[in-house]
């Protein structure tokens, strides 16, 4: 008589499946990291800065001093008065509001802590500024 034999079973665990769902994940997460990252939006430039065309309207311009005081000059005319955080957004976000191509730019003292310059600007678009820029100077040539 012939008798069955008994199979083993196998002991072994196919991974391709599981590599499968790990490569969609990990394509997911590359997607979607750049979209959650949080910040304040700057357009840096890619080599030697330019300056603003002409023909463009003057910028509004949000500085801060080496004291850390606060001061806006919207091209018509200069704030000699010092401000608050709130009062610069606001004002800024009011211009904005009436000519919203108008430029920003940001000009601070170098000796300012990155901190305060980035309140600034997180200020800034608070008030509905679309995009800011920084104010240098040109490099000394030696």
């Amino acid at each position: 008589m012939y008798q069955r034999k008994r199979r083993r079973p196998v002991a072994e665990i196919n991974v391709v499946p599981y590599i499968d769902v790990m490569l969609v994940l990990l394509i997911i997460f590359m997607v979607t990291a750049p979209i959650v990252s949080q910040g304040v939006k700057v357009e840096l430039p890619q080599g030697s800065a330019e300056s603003l065309p002409p023909d463009s309207k003057p910028p509004i311009v949000a500085s801060i001093d080496a004291a850390g005081q606060y001061f806006l000059n919207t091209g018509s005319s200069s704030n000699s008065e010092t401000m608050d955080l709130e009062q610069v957004s606001t004002e800024v976000g009011a211009l904005i509001q009436l000519e919203p191509l108008r430029p920003v730019v940001v000009k601070a003292d170098r000796t300012i802590p990155y901190e305060s310059v980035i309140q600034l600007m997180i200020s800034l678009q608070g008030a509905g500024v679309p995009a800011v820029g920084l104010m240098t100077d040109s490099p000394k040539e030696k």
